[in-house]
């Protein structure tokens, strides 16, 4: 259950890369306690521009001898010090295990760009093309242990276009992406639960 006072939900934000959810995050006006990077990376500056402690849990290894299960502890005793309502993953490159999950039960978001079931995975976009499907989009759903699994809490439809090459697509599919993952968020908020 997340705190019932909108005003005291407190958000940690999972990123490895550019930061443009983070930014749309903020400019949304939504409470980020800590920005979680797993990576040096521009989430870095995003959030230092807006005066919010990061901490990096740099991963060691991409490699088979990547000790997951620790790695995902380091992360949860990073975030311990912060007392978060809810985390959100905004980009993070890298897949969490159980504790986690056991210390953050359904109160953690992905946001994923195809329209879940369809094209789980890393390559969602360039999937989505290569299957020739007319019509994609995005999907913010509750993160578990199985990947991109979780209950479905909204969906929104991209066109794909005559043309379109995987980054031109992506672009799109992030357009919605901001908008449907902040608008859902404010609505748990609201709420007070994810569920």
């Amino acid at each position: 259950m997340i705190r019932a006072n909108v005003e005291i939900v407190r958000i940690a934000v999972l990123a490895s890369g550019t930061g443009s959810i983070l930014e749309s995050m903020f400019g949304a006006g939504l409470r980020i306690e800590v920005v979680l990077i797993d990576r040096p990376c521009r989430a870095r500056e995003v959030a230092a521009a807006h005066d919010t402690p990061v901490v990096l849990v740099e991963r060691s290894s991409y490699g088979s001898d990547f000790d997951r299960v620790a790695y995902t502890h380091a992360v949860v005793d990073a975030l311990e010090p912060f007392d978060v309502d809810l985390v959100v993953m905004a980009g993070f490159g890298t897949i969490l295990e159980k504790p986690m999950h056991d210390a953050y039960e359904n109160r953690i978001l992905n946001t994923h760009p195809a329209l879940l079931p369809a094209f789980p995975g890393w390559h969602s976009v360039r999937d989505a093309l290569d299957y020739g499907v007319k019509v994609t989009g995005c999907t913010v759903h509750v993160a578990t242990l199985a990947v991109d699994s979780g209950p479905i809490l909204a969906q929104e439809a991209v066109p794909v276009l005559p043309g379109d090459t995987e980054e031109s697509l992506h672009e799109r599919i992030k357009t919605v992406e901001r908008r449907l993952y902040i608008d859902t968020i404010k609505e748990i908020i609201e709420r007070g639960h994810v569920l």
